[in-house]
This record gives structure tokens, sequence and C-alpha cells, in this order.
């Protein structure tokens, strides 16, 4: 079961370790090294966003061919300084395995690096500062597929203000990569319908059959 709908495992068609030498990961991850101290220094909402405590500024392969983008840190990742490691990053845990693939696997980050006071959503105005360093952190990592989670980062990627309910299940494009928009896990920690799980599972799918993931 995924997120409480039946489904096949996908048992993966090659190893879940993505291709790329170790000196090609290096290289990447040190290329991200730099980003991040490039962040601290310049992005304007290090020095403006009160209350936060920990910059969560991406995790997993800096080689890896599916990257995931989410909105902002919450409590639990700013505490950690980790992407999605509360409620909604175990679920999302659980999705990734649910693909055939490890969190090691791929790439995790949002369009905010720092927590917004409460919780609360993205601004426009906050995304577009942070935006340019989530675009070069794609640049580097250079994934075959993007999975957007939730509205405010397919907003930013894709340039638009459409709803989360049209976008979600149709293949997109950012920069030539292939985008797929999805609901955020906390959404659906919010409204946990079959319904809703059943979307995402058509959604997350559909990637898998675009990385040939599965066996």
């Amino acid at each position: 079961m995924l997120l409480g709908v039946a489904f096949v495992p996908v048992s993966p068609a090659a190893p879940v370790v993505m291709p790329g030498s170790g000196d090609h990961r290096a290289e990447k991850q040190r290329l991200l090294d730099e980003l991040r101290a490039r962040y601290e220094r310049e992005s304007p909402l290090v020095r403006e966003m009160p209350g936060w405590t920990n910059i969560v500024f991406g995790v997993g392969d800096p080689d890896a061919r599916l990257m995931f983008v989410g909105e902002a840190p919450g409590a639990d990742e700013d505490a950690q300084g980790v992407p999605f490691v509360g409620r909604s990053g175990q679920l999302l845990t659980k999705m990734i395995e649910a693909m055939g693939l490890s969190r090691d696997a791929v790439y995790i980050a949002n369009v905010l690096k720092v927590r917004p006071p409460g919780n609360r959503t993205p601004t426009i105005d906050e995304a577009s500062k942070d935006g340019p360093f989530l675009r070069e952190q794609i640049r580097i990592i250079g994934p075959e597929v993007i999975v957007t989670l939730g509205k405010p980062a397919a907003n930013l990627l894709l340039e638009n203000s459409e709803a989360m309910g049209k976008m979600r299940g149709h293949w997109r494009e950012y920069e030539g990569v292939p985008v797929m928009p999805t609901y955020h896990p906390a959404f659906l920690l919010r409204s946990y319908t079959e319904e809703n799980r059943r979307k995402v599972w058509s959604d997350l799918s559909q990637v898998v059959d675009r990385l040939g993931l599965r066996g």
C-alpha cells in the first residue's frame, strides 16, 4: 500500500545508485557547497527573514536523475537543517521508496532555504529572492526529471499562477527538464482522502515510467 492506496511495487530496472563517476559527483558537490556558501553571504532572506535557526539548503545525490522541490522548511527542518524530515518528510520518504528509489538516490530541496515564521506559505517576493539559488542548484545537479511538491514550487519554476489541481498530473517543462507537479505531502496529511492519494500515486507513476525505473 502507498498512502493507503493499493499499487504494484516498483522493481527498479537498474541499480538504485544513479549513474556518474565519483569524480563527477564530487565536482557537483563542490559546486553545491560553493553555492551554499554564496547563499549564506548573499541571500536577502538570510538577513530579512525573522526567527529561523538553520539554513536548509538541500540533501541527496548531487548527480541525481530525479529532483524533488518543495516550498520552504518547517519547524523540524529548521531545527535539523535538512529538508523534509518532519511528518511530511516521512511521507515523502515513503513516496520515494514506493517508486523503487531511496532518499539517497534523489535530491531534495525547497524554493526557500530558511523557514518563514509560523510555517506560512512563502510570498511571491520571498520566492523571487531565493529562486535564483534554486535555479542554480538545478543547473548544477542536472536532473532528468523534477517533481514539484505543492503550488508555490510549481508556480516559481513554471512561471505561472495556475492552481495545483490544474497543473498536477500533466507534464510541464523547466529549461528543457520535464516537470511533474503534484501535491505537497503536507497537503495529503491535511486532506488524507483516497482520491488525493490516488492522484499523487498516478503522478509519481508517470515519473517512474519516464525514468524507466519499472522492471
